[in-house]
């Protein structure tokens, strides 16, 4: 055995020892920040820890337990429901906050839509979100409703702005290029917004407040007995 050889066994099984659940979930949402959620595999994650892929599987089951290790990682930065101030202020820190957080961690919004998550993190911010509600009057039934609809916003917002071709910056070239498809006799309201954009009479650009608003003000109806 080579002296660098000798070096670095030892170096990998001092880092074997000093592993644990917490430094593998950091590392793979780290490397996924990095280079996406579809660059993530158990071999990439140990090269990037200097270890052997078997080494992880004492720490995470499968690939599965990972990716939920790490849906409940980036949850536990979301920001609870204060208890001391009014519920539609508590709640739409709350919706900022996980926006914030998904706008960080852009891999986070499909897989927590798109799987079941009941890891601590995620069970607390639900339960705290429920009771937010419920200490301001609402029924189970309607504070379920309300979340699911604050929530649809959040990611689906979220996931349109990751994902959408044109940068925001760039909104005024693009309706300036888009405006010869827009002929006033056919599409005038087209034509017409895209005109408010390359003049900068409006910025074209969605704020995802003005949504989220939206739901509360509702909300606050409902919530108040109007019916309307």
């Amino acid at each position: 055995m080579t002296e660098n050889s000798a070096k670095n066994r030892t170096k990998s099984a001092a880092q074997t020892k000093s592993l644990n659940r917490d430094t593998i979930l950091n590392a793979a949402v780290a490397l996924a920040d990095e280079r996406g959620i579809d660059a993530l595999s158990m071999r990439k994650l140990a090269e990037t820890l200097g270890i052997e892929a078997m080494s992880l599987y004492n720490h995470v089951k499968n690939k599965d337990d990972l990716l939920d290790g790490m849906v409940d990682m980036v949850v536990a930065e979301i920001e609870l429901p204060a208890t001391n101030i009014h519920w539609k202020l508590a709640l739409r820190q709350r919706a900022i906050s996980a926006q914030e957080m998904l706008l960080r961690h852009p891999w986070a919004s499909m897989l927590i839509v798109s799987r079941i998550n009941i890891g601590p993190a995620m069970l607390r911010y639900s339960d705290a979100s429920m009771g937010c509600l419920r200490a301001a009057g609402f029924s189970y039934a309607l504070a379920d409703h309300a979340i699911n609809a604050i929530d649809s916003h959040i990611y689906g917002f979220t996931l349109l702005k990751s994902n959408f071709p044109i940068e925001e910056q760039e909104y005024a070239q693009a309706a300036e290029q888009f405006l010869p498809m827009f002929p006033a006799s056919i599409y005038p309201h087209a034509r017409g917004w895209a005109e408010e954009v390359i003049s900068g009479r409006h910025s074209g650009i969605n704020e995802f407040t003005f949504g989220l608003d939206l739901i509360l003000d509702g909300l606050e109806r409902l919530a108040n007995g109007d019916q309307s």
